[in-house]
């Protein structure tokens, strides 16, 4: 995309009919981002599990989870998924909106998007007159925490979970919404 210009951004609501299409870019996008940083064995046991047939499938057809297909003229770029209610992946109140993922191709990243898909989440949890939006961010991934702090998400807590065989750490941050 670099040097490009880009004539359409938009998004599109997931369904079963996408399934392999979701296993394919989350892997590759998970793959790109967090391959230097873990073992190789790792990164195969959780992409494994994570993106597994099955596990999308599942969580595709949660009434209470949503994926949106991002594309930039006419071409997949990434995707976001976000949960309420019993689909959330830690306990929150009934007011939490959560933001699971934001994956964005490597080609596509720098320009905007990761913006764009997090302002959707925004608007999507006024619309669903929820009051705070939240979301894991990995310890280690320093640029995001950054950006997230700058637009007034704060940390309110931290859970692990396993790469393969390797513990580590998201920290769980939040940011209230005014709903006016």
């Amino acid at each position: 995309m670099k040097g490009l210009t880009v004539v359409s951004i938009y998004m599109k609501k997931c369904t079963l009919d996408d399934l392999y299409e979701l296993q394919d870019i989350s892997r590759e996008t998970f793959y790109e981002t967090f391959k230097d940083q873990n073992s190789e064995e790792n990164m195969k046991a959780y992409l494994d599990k994570a993106f597994h047939l099955g596990e999308l499938q599942k969580e595709l057809s949660n009434e209470s989870s949503e994926f949106f297909f991002v594309y930039v003229d006419h071409q997949l770029a990434g995707y976001l998924k976000v949960n309420v209610d019993d689909a959330q992946s830690e306990n929150m109140d009934d007011d939490s909106f959560e933001i699971e993922r934001i994956y964005i191709k490597n080609g596509y990243q720098g320009h905007g998007l990761g913006k764009y898909l997090l302002n959707q989440a925004i608007e999507m949890t006024l619309e669903r007159h929820k009051t705070k939006v939240w979301l894991g961010v990995w310890e280690e991934n320093d640029h995001a925490i950054q950006v997230y702090k700058r637009i007034g998400f704060v940390q309110t807590g931290a859970h692990t979970f396993y790469m393969g065989d390797e513990e580590q750490t998201d920290f769980i941050i939040e940011k209230s919404l005014d709903r006016n």
